[in-house]
């Protein structure tokens, strides 16, 4: 019972982090990347409070959770 509750969170969970990952926007290319990159570095202090700085936050604790139910299940399914 407490795998299978284990393996439906983990879908679960499996399908956020997709969502989120797709969700997020991409890192520009070239020198322009270069450039724009050091200005935001610069100017965005406040990039926790934008919708980047979410999904970010939310991708790493997605992942984390994953890779957790992952080590979980795999002992389990040993046992």
């Amino acid at each position: 019972m407490l795998k299978t509750v284990l393996m439906v969170i983990h879908v679960l969970v499996s399908l956020f982090l997709i969502a989120v990952i797709l969700l997020q926007k991409g890192k520009s290319a070239g020198i322009s990347g270069v450039i724009e990159g050091g200005a935001e570095t610069f100017f965005g202090k406040n990039k926790a409070r934008t919708m980047e700085g979410t999904l970010e936050k939310l991708t790493t604790i997605a992942a984390a959770l994953f890779i957790i139910l992952s080590m979980v299940l795999t002992v389990m399914m040993a046992k």
